[in-house]
């Protein structure tokens, strides 16, 4: 479990375990039977552990069964540097997917501006592959790499698309 899809699921509210579990599946549908629900656990205990979360003392003494997590301002600022990292060529589709959805339910960042910068890194990374591409002698196994490296990154850029498309409609619904 990506320590920062946590830190941005707790950045909407204070939550035990079992609530950010339910958010994650909610966020991944099928695909969150992936996470094994005890990785939420050890990760907070390692949050906490680096002082980017904290027990909220008041709430988990109302009920002392379950633990109420809270981000500490350090917690805050990692939130922040993650939702700006761009990540690609090699993205984890689920944890940008994540990053949208915490970003935009906690009010951190809108999930528009998270996709254009990606975008833009895309751009540019494709941009070099295809200068690189036609550089190399035709059929050679450079340029045969470099093709499935621009086929990859379109690729990539067709769903950012797909991406914008959903949090604009989205956005309208409101």
């Amino acid at each position: 479990m990506q320590q920062e899809v946590v830190l941005a699921m707790l950045a909407k509210e204070p939550s035990q375990g079992y609530q950010l579990r339910a958010r994650l599946d909610d966020a991944l549908g099928p695909l969150s039977e992936a996470v094994n629900a005890g990785q939420i656990y050890v990760t907070l205990g390692r949050l906490e552990k680096a002082g980017f979360v904290a027990l909220d003392e008041a709430a988990s003494a109302a009920d002392r069964e379950r633990k109420v997590y809270v981000l500490t301002a350090a917690g805050h600022e990692r939130v922040g540097e993650w939702l700006a990292e761009v990540s690609w060529p090699r993205p984890d589709l689920a944890e940008f997917h994540l990053k949208l959805i915490a970003a935009a339910s906690a009010g951190l960042a809108d999930p528009i501006t998270i996709v254009d910068a990606q975008r833009r890194e895309l751009l540019r990374r494709l941009r070099d592959a295809q200068r690189a591409e036609i550089a190399e002698p035709e059929g050679s196994d450079a340029a045969l790499l470099l093709a499935g490296i621009v086929r990859r990154l379109q690729a990539d850029l067709r769903w950012l698309e797909d991406c914008e498309a959903s949090w604009t409609t989205r956005r309208k619904r409101q």
